[in-house]
């Protein structure tokens, strides 16, 4: 049987689900309702192109991310050009819909030769961008079809994925859709070669160039400077239960240390467990006063949008995912130069491996682990300091990516 077979059946099986889960579920329902409703912005979209169009679609929030710092650049440059966004999770789509950059924001629709067709007629994209992932076979064959330009970008390959697999015939054959390939690693460039993939190139990581950005560009936000005084604070991004059940007792016990945490889902039992596990005097972002804040031992973030802007008030960064499905973003805390530590989950991130080896990132595995990697980096401080510059050494050798890619795109 072609595997185009049961690929076109599991993607019907997929928006049959998502369907059927909008009932009960907040994010099919978001995507479900926001499909429905952008069906009305086609027809505009047609007819309404003027400029040069630029497509970019992004699977969720954190591929956003990786577009961002080449979409300013490409909007630097060509102010007239239209930035069309697609997302597929609502994740990433209900938090950037009102990008200034964008001329318009909308869901990808699931991946069939009709609404392939469709959307590709309706952007009418002059190059598109595919961000890292989601290689939806319909998609990238119309595009190629249309002969418009496609770049896949800070993409990253591992031999256990399917495309290096013997039945992975039907997934390359999907690859060789792509204009160029922009890898973040050498061994993506490998593995692509030894399946006869030969237009890849790697450039790094456009994320570091954003975390950069932001880095450089810090908000004020006087509560969490209020809060932080002149105190020694760890900084915990995007944790998990597993995460908050060894990190909270370790904060509870160490009296000369305080603690931002932002948990990577902030529904009200999420909030309430991690105040249960807390001992010493937490208050949440959202109630917290100059009267009220400085007087906390534990902030809770309890929105979406602020972390990136965190870590540069702390001297250690953890950063949850890692006893989990992997690893969140480590690379908005190194933007800052300091040393970071998570669960045992990193082996897919090219930065979290390097800087592992270098001893500028620690893993841990257990509540005796994160004791013992803590309490050095709180009371070494060369060997903190060692840490963070090394973290900053790796983060200046990787920028750049996002120029190289745009002078090569647009022959400037």
């Amino acid at each position: 049987m072609p595997m185009k077979i049961p690929y076109l059946v599991a993607s019907k099986l997929y928006e049959a689900t998502i369907n059927a889960a909008s009932v009960i579920n907040t994010k099919a329902r978001l995507r479900v309702k926001g499909l429905q409703s952008q069906k009305t912005l086609y027809a505009d979209l047609a007819v309404k192109k003027k400029n040069k169009r630029i497509w970019f679609h992004c699977a969720s929030l954190g591929e956003f991310e990786q577009a961002r710092p080449l979409i300013e650049k490409i909007k630097s440059e060509n102010p007239t050009f239209e930035i069309i966004l697609t997302f597929f999770s609502p994740s990433g789509y209900e938090l950037r819909k009102n990008y200034t950059y964008a001329y318009a924001v909308l869901y990808l629709p699931n991946d069939s030769a009709a609404n392939a067709k469709s959307l590709v007629n309706v952007i009418q994209p002059d190059l598109v961008f595919w961000v890292k992932y989601e290689f939806w076979h319909y998609y990238l064959s119309e595009i190629r079809k249309m002969g418009i330009p496609l770049y896949l970008v800070s993409a990253i390959f591992r031999a256990y994925q399917i495309f290096f697999k013997p039945y992975g015939n039907f997934f390359r054959k999907i690859l060789k859709n792509f204009t160029q390939i922009y890898v973040q690693d050498e061994n993506s460039v490998s593995l692509l070669q030894s399946i006869g993939i030969k237009n890849a190139q790697a450039v790094g990581d456009t994320r570091i160039d954003r975390v950069i950005q932001i880095s450089e560009q810090p908000k004020n936000l006087p509560l969490i400077e209020l809060f932080v005084g002149n105190s020694f604070t760890l900084v915990a991004g995007s944790t998990w239960q597993p995460d908050e059940e060894i990190l909270i007792p370790y904060v509870n016990s160490a009296s000369d240390l305080k603690l931002i945490i932002a948990p990577h889902e902030i529904t009200e039992s999420h909030l309430q467990r991690i105040e249960s596990l807390a001992k010493r005097k937490t208050i949440r972002y959202s109630k917290a006063s100059s009267e009220t804040i400085q007087f906390a031992d534990i902030l809770i973030i309890d929105n979406i949008g602020m972390l990136s802007n965190l870590y540069r008030f702390g001297q250690i960064a953890y950063i949850g995912g890692g006893f989990g499905t992997g690893i969140h973003n480590t690379l908005e805390p190194a933007a800052f130069g300091i040393p970071v530590v998570f669960g045992p989950k990193y082996k897919k991130f090219a930065e979290a491996n390097t800087l592992v080896s270098d001893g500028a990132f620690f893993s841990i595995f257990d509540s005796k682990s994160l004791i013992t990697i803590l309490n050095l980096l709180k009371m070494n401080d060369k060997k903190r300091t060692d840490s963070g510059y090394w973290v900053l050494q790796y983060m200046k050798k990787n920028k750049g990516s996002c120029e190289i890619i745009y002078r090569n795109v647009f022959n400037r």
